[in-house]
Order: C-alpha cells, then sequence, then structure tokens
C-alpha cells in the first residue's frame, strides 16, 4: 500500500509538471519529489513482491536437479540474498544517518533534506532483508520457497 501511495503521488507530481508548462506556473522541486516518489515506490515493493513470488528468478538449473540437491541450491540462493540484501539494508541505513548527521541537502532547487527521501531507500531494504531472512529459515525448515507456492496458487486460481 504505501509503494501504491508513492506511485499515486509520482503521478501527481508529473501531472503537476505537465500542467505548469502547459497554464505557465512552475512548482519548484516537482521533478525532484517525482524521483523520490519512483524510488519509493521501487524500495517499499521489494519485499512484498518477493514473498508473492514476482521476482525475476532463473530456475532453468533448479529444474534438472535433484530435490537434495535443488534444496541446498535454494538455500544457497536464499544465503547469498540474505546476505547482499543486508549489507545494502546496512549501507543504505547508514546514508541516511550521514545526510542527516551533515544536513545534506537536495542539489535540485527544491533543497530537501536528502535523509527524508533516503528514508523510503533504507526501510525497503531493511523490509527486504528481514523477507529474504525469513525465506530462508522458511526453506530450511523444509517448507516450499514462496515463489513456488505463489506459482501454485496462481495455477489453482485459474
Amino acid at each position: 500500500m504505501v509503494a501504491g501511495a508513492f506511485m499515486i503521488a509520482l503521478l501527481v507530481m508529473v501531472m503537476a509538471n505537465i500542467l505548469g508548462r502547459i497554464f505557465g506556473f512552475y512548482l519548484r522541486g516537482a521533478d525532484a519529489y517525482a524521483g523520490y516518489c519512483m524510488a519509493g515506490a521501487s524500495f517499499f515493493a521489494l519485499a512484498y513482491a518477493l514473498c508473492h513470488g514476482d521476482h525475476i528468478r532463473v530456475t532453468l538449473l533448479l529444474h534438472h536437479l535433484k530435490p537434495a540437491a535443488r534444496r541446498a541450491a535454494e538455500l544457497w540462493c536464499l544465503g547469498a540474498a540474505s546476505f547482499l540484501s543486508g549489507v545494502f539494508a546496512f549501507y543504505s541505513v547508514k546514508m541516511v544517518w550521514w545526510s542527516y548527521t551533515y544536513h545534506d541537502i537536495s542539489q535540485a532547487n527544491d533543497a530537501t533534506p536528502l535523509w527524508i527521501p533516503e528514508l523510503a531507500m533504507a526501510i525497503g531494504t531493511t523490509v527486504l532483508f528481514a523477507a529474504f531472512v525469513e525465506e530462508f529459515v522458511h526453506v530450511a525448515r523444509g517448507g516450499k520457497p514462496s515463489f513456488e507456492s505463489a506459482a501454485a496458487q496462481t495455477q489453482h486460481t485459474e
């Protein structure tokens, strides 16, 4: 829902720019805010997409493995994804902290404190990290990966 709200805000910013050009007014910082909204929509949607099997996965190799090897490969991939998303989340939070500490502001003409739009990325990557860890634990306990469950549910509803 948060990602959807950012998408609506992005639409509002783009429409404001278009209307400004048509009617001759300038909405200061609208293009920068549109970029912030796009980033917010992207990062807040990552964990949801993972949990519903919507991330792009290359399963060509996995389908040809025996069940034990396939499970090991899944765990390795989820472990690597958990580690990498954890590193990304750590540095995203660190970037927000440094922007806040040093009072970094946008170089656009809106002069927004950068920690505010960066917060969407930090929260989104942290939630993605939590989702990967949850998926790793779920598969390690013997459960099916969420992309398989989502695919089975989609086929069942069709």
